[in-house]
This record gives structure tokens, C-alpha cells and sequence, in this order.
């Protein structure tokens, strides 16, 4: 789940509990957690609501001062695409504190023996070929590599692909350590680097 930089500080201090989402499906589970910056909150309740359920008190626990706030800003929050009559829910969660990122440990790891390398390359390779689009991981860190805090938009067009779907792309990297992410576009870890370098220095399956 996705929150507004602007509210990270009151999650973390314990005044925003609640968050209302409208979803086609729940895109949350109890006992999920989800990384915000440096904290991780825990989800604890997830329920679909009417609109008319929202009380003064979710509203508060939201970060809002009446239901109606709470209302406009779950309209005002929501992407252009979304669906504005899907379902709405109700998700309490609470916050675990600040834990550190897996994925950063990763990232700065910049020494990988061959069987390290062999696994993660193993890996991308996978994900190549489960991608409708094509081969794209090799390219995908190529392009981050040459122009590092480029944005999004203009990689994906580089490419010919869609924004979106091509920041879900780079998020599979960046699980694996391989990318972080900018205030502005992205650029390769450590880690990243040596497995690019392990990548273009292979002998060629051509």
C-alpha cells in the first residue's frame, strides 16, 4: 500500500491507524506488512464498508476531521483510471517501527561469489521468459546504468513501454537488490552492478 510522504511521520507516531482504499478485490491482508519508507506497519483489519459506515472516529483515525474529509480525500487520492464506484475498505493496521530494509542489505553487497551470481542470473532468466514483452531484465538495468535518475516515464518510452507496467519491472529488481529508487528515477546498487557486469561479459547464447 501506498501512503502520502506527508502522513509517514503520523503513522509513525501512532495518530494515523486507518486508511480507506477503493479496490475491485482487497489489495491487503491481515497480517500483511508493507513497507513505508523506513517503517513497517502491520495490517490488523481489512473491511468493506458503505461509505455511510464512516464514522468521526475512522475518519480521525485516518488523519481526517469528518467523514466527509475523509470521503473527498479518498476521491481526490485515487489514480485517474480508478474506478471510482469499486467496493471501499476499511484497513487498520498498526505501526511495527522503523526495521531495516532487506532489500538495501542486498543492494550494497558488491562482492557475489559464482554461486551467488549463478542464482541471480538464473533468476532474471525466469523472469525473462515469463515476460509477455520480451527479454527486458538485461536492457532494463542497462538503461538505468547509462542515465541513472532519468525519470521513469521517459525509460519506459525509450523502450516502448508503459510507465506503469515498466515500474513494476524495475521493483522485481529492486527486490532482488539490483536498483534504488530516486527521488527522482532510479539507479543501479552495488550489487546491481556486478550482476550487470556478470550479464555483458557472458559468452553470448547467440
Amino acid at each position: 500500500m501506498q501512503f502520502r510522504v506527508r502522513d509517514r511521520e503520523a503513522i509513525a507516531n501512532g495518530r494515523i491507524t486507518t486508511t480507506f482504499r477503493r479496490w475491485r478485490s482487497p489489495q491487503a491482508r491481515v497480517g500483511g506488512r508493507y513497507r513505508l519508507g523506513e517503517i513497517v506497519i502491520e495490517v490488523t483489519a481489512v473491511d468493506q464498508i458503505e461509505a455511510s459506515e464512516i464514522s468521526v472516529a475512522d475518519a480521525r483515525a485516518a488523519g481526517h476531521d469528518s467523514p466527509a474529509a475523509a470521503l473527498e480525500a479518498i476521491h481526490s487520492n485515487q489514480r485517474k483510471n480508478a474506478d471510482p464506484n469499486a467496493p471501499l475498505y476499511r484497513v487498520d493496521f498498526k505501526c511495527l517501527g522503523e526495521q531495516p530494509d532487506p532489500r538495501s542489505i542486498l543492494a550494497a553487497e558488491a562482492v557475489l561469489d559464482s554461486g551467488e551470481l549463478t542464482t541471480i542470473t538464473a533468476r532474471l532468466a525466469k523472469m525473462d521468459a515469463r515476460a509477455r514483452h520480451g527479454p527486458w531484465t538485461r536492457t532494463t538495468l542497462e538503461a538505468i546504468s547509462a542515465t541513472p535518475g532519468r525519470r521513469a516515464a521517459e525509460l519506459a518510452a525509450a523502450q516502448g513501454r508503459e510507465t506503469q507496467k515498466f515500474k513494476t519491472d524495475v521493483r522485481k529488481l529492486k527486490a532482488l537488490g539490483l536498483t534504488i529508487s530516486l527521488e527522482v528515477g532510479y539507479e543501479l546498487s552495488p550489487r546491481g552492478r556486478v550482476v550487470l557486469d556478470a550479464l555483458q561479459s557472458a559468452p553470448s547464447s547467440d
